[in-house]
C-alpha cells in the first residue's frame, strides 16, 4: 500500500477497510439508504455490517439462498431461495417478517423497485391512497405471545407483531413492486412484496419478430432467467436470460412450423405499464388485501398458540393418570380407571390400585400441580379467543362477510365447549383432590363442592376424548362434529330469512372453518392476478451473443442493468410517464462466442425505447469494450452518472492469476456507440457486427485503482453512498470510497 502522502492523493479511490472474512462470500447487496452491506456467504449464512465493519447480525436460513436485494427504503432484505421461497426479513434484527412460496424452481434474482412518479393534486401536493375502512374498527389485534418463550425466541412475539405491522403498513406509502425471477423462466410480482399480484412465464412469451415474405413469431425454449430490473416509473421489465430462441412459421392455413434456432444469451423487454396505468386500483387492492392477511395471520398463530398452550396441558394430565392404568394392570384387575374412579364416586371401597394412586403416586401437591396446569391452560385459551382470536374474524368480517361469519359462529361455539370442558375438569379435580384428603384422613371442609353429575359425565365422555383438541387440530381438520336433528331443521329454517347457504358448516371443526376462510381469500387473491398477467406483454427481445455448452453451464459472466434519467434530445414532453429514463445494459461476452472477439465488454442503451415513436425516441445503440491485453474482466456493474465501474484481474499468458487486480469507473455516456436495428431473428447476433468498430481501453487514461489482492465477484457498488465493497480470492472484503469530492461517510447511522 502506498505510503507517500501524494501518491495516495493521487489515487483515484480511497481505501476505507481491509478486512478477513470467515468465509467466502457468494453475494453483496449494499443498502439504497443506510450504510449498510448484506452478505450471503458460502455456507449459507446472511450477514449484515455497518460501513465501520460492525457486524449487526448474523442469521441462517437453512436452506441455500440463490438471491438477495433491498426494498426501496432500506427497512427489509429480501432473500430468494433455492425452493422456490422468497422471505422478507428485518433489517433491525434479521427476523423474518413474511415468506411467499411464489415459485418451484429456485429463486435466482430479485429487483424491488419503487414508483419514481408521485400523483399530485390540483395544488402540486402529493396523493397517496388512504383505507379509511379501518376507521370503522377498534385497532386491529396483536399476535398472541407463544407460551414459555421470551421475547426474541420466535415470530409470534410482540416484537415479531410491531415488525410484521411495519412490513405490510409503512410501505404503502409509497407504491412499489417486488419482481422474483426463477431459473425455470417464471416472473412473479407482488406489491409491497406481500401480494402477488402477477405472473409470466418467458416461454409462453410471443416475441415480436419482423421479417420479409413470411409471419414469424419468436419464442424461447429451455430459458433460465439471469438477472431482472425494473424501469424507475414501473412501466419496463428488463429481463437478461439464456435459452434457445425459435422462429415459429405461422402458415396461412393456421399451421405452424419451426424455422431457425440459436442458444444464447438474450435480453427481453416486457411491458408492465399495466402497473402505472391502474397503480390507484392496484394499491387499494393490494392494502386491503395486506389487512385482511395481517388479520389471518393473527388467527392462524392464535390457532397455533392454542393448539400448543391445551396440547401441553392435556400431556401433563395423561402422562399422570396413565399410571392410573398401569397399577390396575398390575393388581390383576380388569376393568379401565373410569369403572374404579366411578366405584370410588359411588361410595363403594376403593381398590388397592385406586389407593396407591391417589396417595403415593398422585398425592395431593401433584394433583394441585395437574389442576394448576389443565385449568390455567383454560383460562389461556380464553384470553387468546377474546383478546386475539374473536377480534380479528370480527374484524375480518366486514371485508369476507359469509366465510368469516360462519367462522364466527365456530369461535362462539368454541368458547362454550372450552368453558365447559374447562368447568368439568375443575370440577374433577376438587372431588379428586378430595378423595385424596380423605384417604390421607386429612381435614376436607374447606374444599369446593363438587357436582357428582359433572363427575360421571366428565369420566364417561372426557376422560379419554378431547372436543377441545378436536376443535383445534389441523391434521384432524376433516373430521366432522356430530350436530343434533332439531340443530339442522332450525339452521335449514333460517336459510328462509337469508340464512348462510352453507348448511353443513356446524359439522367442520374450528380449524377446517379457518382453512375454508383461508382458502376463499386465495382464490379472491388469485383473481387479479390472473387479469394482471394477461396484460404484461413482451415487447422486445435483442440477441446478445451465442452460448457454448461450457459458458452455459459452468462460467460466471457478469452482467448488470440500470436506468438513468434522460435530458437528452431525445426526451420530449409529449412522450409518455414511461420515458425519460435510459436503459443501459452491460455484460461481458464470453471469449468462445464470437470469433475475433476476445477479452470483451459490450454496453447497449435504448432497449425500453417506445417504437411507436420513432421520431423522439432514442435509437437503439451499443458498443463493444476491448479489455487490454494482461487483464481479464471479473465482474461489472452500472454506477451513478452512467458510469461503469470494472473489476479487472492482472493474468499472464496462460491465463493464470498473477494475485493482484484493477478497479476503473468508465462514463459509459462518453462512449462512441453505435447504433444497431435490434431486430430478435435467430441466427442474427447484431453485436458480432460492431467487431470492426471495437473501442480499445487505454487503462492509463482511466480512473483505475490498483488491488493488491486477486479478486472474485461479486461486485457491490453503492450509488446513493458512493462506496464499492471487493472480494478478493483470499476471503478478504475491501471497501472503497469512488467519490473523491464525497464528504466522509458517517458511520453513526
Amino acid at each position: 500500500m502506498e505510503t507517500d502522502e501524494e501518491s495516495r492523493r493521487a489515487l483515484p479511490f480511497q481505501l476505507q477497510f481491509d478486512k478477513p472474512l470467515a468465509s467466502q462470500v457468494k453475494m453483496a447487496e449494499w443498502n439504497p439508504e443506510k450504510d449498510l452491506l448484506a452478505m450471503v456467504t458460502e455456507d449459507e449464512k446472511v450477514v449484515l455490517h455497518r460501513f465501520n465493519w460492525q457486524r449487526l447480525w448474523t442469521i441462517s436460513p437453512g436452506k441455500c439462498i440463490t438471491s438477495l436485494c433491498w426494498r426501496p427504503d432500506g427497512k427489509v432484505v429480501v432473500l430468494g431461495l433455492e425452493d422456490g421461497t422468497v422471505s422478507l426479513h428485518d433489517v433491525e434484527n434479521g427476523k423474518l417478517l413474511r415468506s411467499l412460496k411464489s415459485h418451484a424452481a429456485a429463486v435466482v434474482c430479485l429487483d424491488w423497485e419503487e414508483d419514481a412518479q408521485v400523483n399530485r393534486d390540483a395544488s402540486g401536493n402529493s396523493l397517496a391512497f388512504e383505507d379509511r375502512t379501518t376507521r370503522f374498527f377498534p385497532p386491529a389485534p396483536r399476535v398472541p405471545r407463544m407460551p414459555g418463550l421470551v421475547p426474541g425466541d420466535t415470530g409470534l412475539t410482540d416484537d415479531g407483531q410491531d415488525s410484521f405491522v411495519e412490513l405490510s403498513n409503512s410501505s404503502k406509502q409509497c407504491f412499489n413492486i417486488l419482481c422474483s425471477g426463477d431459473k425455470d423462466g417464471v416472473l412473479c410480482f407482488s406489491i409491497f412484496g406481500v401480494f402477488p399480484i402477477g405472473n409470466v412465464n418467458i416461454h409462453e412469451c410471443n416475441i415480436p419478430t419482423t421479417t420479409n415474405d413470411r409471419n414469424t413469431v419468436c419464442r424461447l425454449l429451455n430459458a433460465s432467467i439471469s438477472k431482472v430490473a425494473l424501469s424507475k416509473d414501473l412501466c419496463r421489465l428488463t429481463v437478461a436470460c439464456s435459452g434457445e430462441l425459435v422462429e415459429e412459421i405461422v402458415e396461412s392455413r393456421g399451421g405452424q412450423m419451426v424455422g431457425d434456432s440459436m442458444h444464447g444469451f438474450h435480453c427481453l423487454v416486457l411491458d408492465t405499464s399495466i402497473f402505472q396505468n391502474r397503480k390507484n386500483e392496484l394499491h387499494q387492492v393490494a392494502q386491503q388485501a395486506s389487512n385482511i392477511e395481517d388479520l389471518l395471520h393473527v388467527i392462524r398463530t392464535s390457532l397455533s398458540v392454542m393448539h400448543k398452550q391445551w396440547a401441553d396441558a392435556m400431556n401433563v394430565f395423561h402422562e399422570k393418570f396413565e399410571l392410573l392404568s398401569n397399577l390396575i394392570s398390575d393388581h390383576g384387575l380388569d376393568s379401565s380407571p373410569q369403572d374404579e374412579l366411578l366405584s370410588l364416586l359411588g361410595g363403594a371401597r376403593t381398590s388397592p390400585a385406586v389407593h396407591q394412586f391417589l396417595v403415593n403416586s398422585l398425592g395431593e401437591v401433584v394433583m394441585k400441580r395437574v389442576s394448576k396446569v389443565v385449568c390455567g391452560a383454560g383460562k389461556e385459551l380464553q384470553l387468546v379467543v377474546l383478546n386475539h382470536l374473536q377480534p380479528a374474524v370480527e374484524i375480518i368480517g366486514f371485508r369476507m362477510v359469509e366465510k368469516a361469519g360462519m367462522l364466527l359462529v365456530q369461535v362462539e361455539r368454541f368458547i362454550r365447549v372450552l368453558s365447559s370442558v374447562v368447568q368439568q375438569f375443575t370440577n374433577f379435580f376438587s372431588w379428586l383432590l378430595k378423595c385424596i384428603k380423605q384417604l390421607m384422613s386429612e381435614p376436607s371442609d374447606q374444599l369446593l363442592t363438587y357436582n357428582s353429575e359433572l363427575v360421571v359425565v366428565f369420566l364417561k365422555f372426557l376422560y379419554d376424548q378431547d372436543p377441545v383438541m378436536q376443535l383445534l387440530d389441523l391434521s384432524e381438520a376433516n373430521e366432522e362434529i356430530d350436530i343434533d336433528l332439531e340443530t339442522m331443521q332450525r339452521v335449514r329454517e333460517l336459510l328462509q330469512f337469508g340464512g348462510f347457504g352453507d348448511t353443513e358448516y356446524l359439522r367442520r371443526t374450528l380449524a377446517k372453518e379457518f382453512q375454508q376462510m383461508e382458502h376463499s381469500f386465495k382464490e379472491a387473491a388469485q383473481m387479479p392476478v390472473s387479469t394482471i398477467s394477461k396484460k404484461i406483454l413482451c415487447k422486445n427481445l435483442l440477441p446478445l451473443f451465442p452460448l457454448t455448452s461450457v459458458s452455459a453451464s459452468t462460467r460466471y459472466i457478469p452482467i448488470s442493468l440500470s436506468f438513468y434519467e434522460d435530458d437528452s434530445e431525445f426526451i420530449s414532453s409529449n412522450q409518455t410517464h414511461e420515458i425519460g429514463f435510459t436503459d443501459y445494459i452491460s455484460f461481458q461476452i464470453p471469449d468462445e462466442s464470437f470469433v475475433d472477439v476476445t477479452n470483451s465488454v459490450a454496453v447497449v442503451r435504448g432497449l425500453l425505447s417506445d417504437s411507436s415513436n420513432v421520431k423522439h425516441r432514442r435509437p437503439l445503440e451499443a458498443i463493444l469494450l476491448c479489455i487490454p491485453p494482461g487483464y481479464c474482466c471479473v465482474d461489472l456493474a452500472l454506477y451513478k452518472e452512467h458510469q461503469i465501474v470494472m473489476l479487472l484481474n492482472k493474468m499472464n499468458d496462460t491465463r493464470e492469476n498473477l494475485g493482484d487486480a484493477w478497479m476503473t469507473i468508465l462514463q459509459a455516456s462518453d462512449l462512441p456507440f453505435v447504433h444497431i436495428a435490434g431486430t430478435a431473428c435467430a441466427n442474427d447476433w447484431e453485436l458480432y457486427q460492431l467487431k470492426d468498430s471495437i473501442l480499445h481501453l487505454d487503462m492509463e487514461n482511466e480512473k483505475i485503482r490498483s488491488i493488491p489482492h486477486a479478486v472474485v465477484p461479486p461486485l457491490s457498488v453503492s450509488a446513493s453512498r458512493g462506496v464499492a465493497c471487493v472480494l478478493a480470492a483470499r476471503k478478504r472484503a475491501l471497501v472503497y470510497i469512488l467519490d473523491e469530492d464525497e464528504d466522509e461517510i458517517s458511520d453513526s447511522e
